[in-house]
């Protein structure tokens, strides 16, 4: 989505196999990262996984006083002096898709910012699907990945990015909801600088097929405060347009009422549906974001339109 008065990367980083490398070189230090934040948030994930009446495998723990003897494993009890029982998953798994926008304007980086949005965009994802896989939920990627229970979200979902065609991928504005149904959750990772009527025919896309959703706005310092000064020359990454500003400093008040003007339009519109709207600044941390994301989808009601 291309961004509002950002200076492009180098051409040669828009190629879509350049950039499939790109990805694949990054996706494994990415998942490594992706874990460590999970580590990080677990404890303030209630999750929706349980014990009950289920189809498949969760775990061995110790037979407890008062439990019936029919839940006993004696195979498994078998092996040693201690009674183990085994216990099932919740057959009421939740689906959740998680897409990331990939477009070029998330290749961006300024001088500021550790990390491009991308960077940003494929952690907050990894780390999503990780999180969620741990709590026993079906994870899927619209048109890429079906939504099944799995140990390992992060590294499936990698696996399936680095795969993917990249053309399709990076050309991708929006997430593909033929495959998403009703009472499922969508996680949508984007800088979300496409024009706010576009962005809000999307959510009314998603509302109109019974899905809540949980928007993730990332966003690069620059992006925000607009620091630029004197002749700036800017160029959309996915037109090619130039604009010339003579005293960029000129801009600045105006731009960064737009922006601000921008986000919360997106954020009521995302409130009045009873979805949640976050932000992630790529120079601070990504648990914000993401604890943010899990309070909705918890049902602890919060939200987070800081503005940095």
């Amino acid at each position: 989505m291309a961004p509002i008065g950002t200076i492009t990367n180098p051409s040669d980083r828009l190629d879509a196999l350049g950039r499939s490398r790109d990805r694949a070189a990054l996706i494994p230090e990415l998942v490594v990262e992706a874990g460590k934040i999970a580590n990080t948030v677990i404890s303030g994930w209630h999750g929706r996984k349980k014990r009950g009446i289920g189809e498949n495998f969760w775990q061995y723990r110790p037979y407890a006083e008062g439990e019936t003897l029919a839940r006993i494993d004696w195979r498994r009890s078998a092996r040693g002096d201690e009674t183990f029982v085994r216990d099932l998953e919740w057959e009421a798994a939740h689906t959740v898709w998680i897409w990331c926008d990939q477009s070029p304007s998330m290749l961006y980086k300024s001088k500021n910012a550790r990390i491009s949005k991308e960077h940003r965009a494929m952690v907050l994802a990894f780390s999503m699907a990780e999180l969620l896989s741990r709590a026993g939920e079906r994870v899927g990627y619209p048109g890429l990945l079906k939504p099944v229970m799995s140990r390992h979200g992060a590294e499936r979902l990698a696996g399936a990015l680095s795969a993917s065609n990249a053309a399709d991928i990076s050309g991708a504005k929006r997430p593909a909801l033929e495959s998403i149904q009703r009472f499922s959750d969508l996680v949508v990772i984007s800088d979300f600088l496409d024009p706010v009527s576009e962005t809000e025919e999307l959510i009314d896309a998603i509302a109109a097929r019974g899905t809540r959703a949980h928007f993730i706005e990332v966003i690069d310092p620059a992006e925000e405060v607009f620091p630029y000064s004197g002749r700036v020359e800017f160029t959309d990454p996915e037109t090619g347009q130039k604009l010339t500003a003579g005293k960029a400093q000129e801009w600045t008040d105006d731009y960064r009422n737009m922006m601000v003007a921008r986000r919360e339009m997106l954020a009521s519109h995302c409130r009045r549906l009873g979805w949640s709207f976050s932000v992630s600044h790529t120079d601070v941390a990504a648990t914000d974001a993401l604890l943010n994301t899990y309070a909705h989808m918890s049902g602890n009601v919060a939200d987070d339109t800081r503005r940095g």
